[in-house]
């Protein structure tokens, strides 16, 4: 059996051959998908990349055009009962009864006939989870946008679910708010008693949190797995982009040997990861937090150096994005205290240090 086989064989849920059409049209075709136990899970993708379709597939939601999805073995109406049993789904705007936080949270344990002393108790420690017991007896219409959100959240989680779906759990909420329930959110798909299923469109959120991603677009899965992985092999640029290597420039390959790809950009040789024959014109992409900068060339573990005038500074929150003119056009991002030992300024002449680990290069023709 191999791995991937195995992986499919101990999943909670598997997803295979999903078709989601929206009259002539393809919303979602998506191979394989499958959810581990006690893992979290993150599509990520931009609007309308088939990331909340996707979700709401597996989770028995909506029905694809075809293929199928097993919950623990089992598919059709039997999955879909099983699935309702023992998930919880919260979605991006959060839904809830005229009532106390604490009717809100127990509603769903009433449902299934907890006892009594039962649902008091498993709804206080939910909210306790959330960092909202102290809102037990508040109405709940009169919440926050954050506060509603972990009410649902709570309500959920009260319901102890083999696997929790979150549906961009986060996204109408305000940079504060939304920071503070993502911390919570952490906490809670940590605890190791359930799978979480997140979907989203912001990637500080999915690689934060997640185990394995599954980055979408256009309906198609186009890469998947560990965020390290995602990180230090792109796909292609787009997967790139959207791991945060935002930069890019065009390239010449002079050389190629065991994954390492000889560059020239302008008059300066670099060194880069990928694959790519020599007289290949590439695309390279880097992040800007990968860039090294110093007044005095250091000999270290980085294979490329060279000297970059800096032509902007500008101010970011507690950052500085510096933007270099040496071997083309550049922008690294430091920190404040590290633009202080610097002296940075404009006209500033400097050594630029980037591993070569850090440029990753694709041929034009990838998509």
């Amino acid at each position: 059996m191999s791995t991937s086989e195995a992986a499919l064989a101990g999943a909670i849920i598997v997803g295979q051959n999903l078709r989601v059409r929206a009259g002539d049209r393809l919303l979602l075709d998506v191979d394989t998908v499958d959810v581990r136990g006690g893992e979290v899970l993150a599509f990520l993708g931009p609007n309308g990349a088939g990331k909340s379709t996707l979700l709401r597939v597996i989770a028995m939601l909506q029905q694809p055009a075809s293929g199928s999805v097993r919950f623990r073995g089992l598919s059709g109406r039997e999955g879909e009962r099983l699935m309702r049993r023992h998930c919880a789904v919260v979605f991006q705007r959060p839904h809830l009864w005229a009532g106390t936080v604490r009717e809100n949270v127990e509603i769903g344990l009433r449902l299934r006939r907890h006892p009594p002393e039962a649902t008091r108790t498993m709804a206080e420690e939910a909210a306790a989870q959330l960092g909202i017991e102290g809102l037990l007896e508040r109405d709940a219409r009169a919440l926050s946008g954050g506060e509603a959100q972990r009410v649902a959240i709570a309500r959920a989680m009260a319901l102890q679910p083999d696997v929790l779906f979150l549906d961009e759990p986060a996204s109408n909420l305000d940079a504060m708010a939304r920071t503070a329930l993502m911390d919570d959110l952490d906490h809670v798909a940590r605890d190791g008693r359930h799978a979480t299923v997140l979907a989203t469109h912001d990637r500080a959120d999915a690689f934060s949190l997640a185990d394995r991603v599954v980055v979408l677009r256009d309906g198609r899965v186009v890469q998947s797995g560990r965020p390290a992985d995602l990180f230090e092999n792109p796909a292609d640029p787009f997967i790139a982009a959207v791991t945060g290597a935002e930069l890019s420039f065009r390239a010449t390959v002079e050389s190629s040997h065991d994954g390492l790809l000889t560059i020239r950009v302008g008059d300066a040789e670099l060194i880069a990861t990928g694959s790519a024959d020599a007289g290949d014109t590439v695309r390279v992409v880097y992040r800007p937090e990968d860039l090294f900068l110093s007044r005095a060339e250091i000999s270290a573990s980085p294979r490329n150096r060279f000297k970059a005038e800096v032509t902007e500074v500008r101010s970011s929150g507690s950052l500085l994005r510096v933007r270099l003119e040496g071997t083309g056009d550049w922008l690294a991002v430091i920190t404040r205290a590290a633009g202080d030992e610097l002296s940075l300024e404009v006209g500033s002449r400097l050594w630029v240090q980037v591993k070569a680990t850090a440029l990753h290069a694709f041929a034009m023709h990838a998509p």
